[in-house]
């Protein structure tokens, strides 16, 4: 379960005059979050803003299980871990900031960004050793990998493909 703003992103807002919200996101994240779910690891969004940019971005990575605009995480969260058929000991959840503490304090496993307020810090199992919206959610995500055996075999079958040519392996 991942938080946007500080987590998915740097947590910089650009707001254009129109109103427009723009974010930026990185690549490593994206594909960390892609490879869960190659993994069976449902990976859930709860942000407290609504975006078009986001509501972009987590559909382009396949990512179907997302609350936009939530004030209140907790109440949102649990009816979809009842939808999913998951308990708190069973859910991670990286966040940065204090409207993220009830899931970080429920969770099974709780991560927050390098740049995290010092409370959500103070309550993290793991604290990465990245900052939010530069690869945070990415190393998140290779400790789930790791942590549930899977991240070997995603491993091996990417660098089969990428290392490999009909002929054999690339020079």
């Amino acid at each position: 379960m991942f938080d946007v703003d500080g987590v998915l992103t740097d947590g910089t807002l650009y707001i254009s005059e129109a109103g427009e919200t723009l974010k930026a996101f990185h690549a490593l994240d994206g594909h960390g979050l892609k490879l869960l779910a190659m993994a069976g690891i449902t990976p859930v969004v709860i942000t407290g803003r609504d975006s078009p940019a986001v509501r972009r971005r987590l559909k382009d990575l396949g990512v179907n299980h997302a609350v936009f605009g939530a004030h209140d995480k907790l109440a949102v969260a649990q009816p979809l871990l009842t939808q999913l058929g998951v308990a708190w000991t069973e859910v991670a959840v990286m966040g940065d900031d204090w409207p993220d503490l009830p899931l970080l304090l429920r969770a099974g496993v709780a991560v927050a960004p390098a740049n995290a307020h010092a409370e959500v810090r103070a309550v993290a199992h793991h604290v990465s050793t990245l900052r939010g919206g530069q690869g945070a959610a990415r190393e998140c995500c290779d400790l789930l990998l790791r942590a549930t055996g899977h991240y070997r075999r995603l491993f091996h079958s990417h660098a089969e493909t990428l290392d490999t040519t009909a002929e054999g392996p690339r020079a």
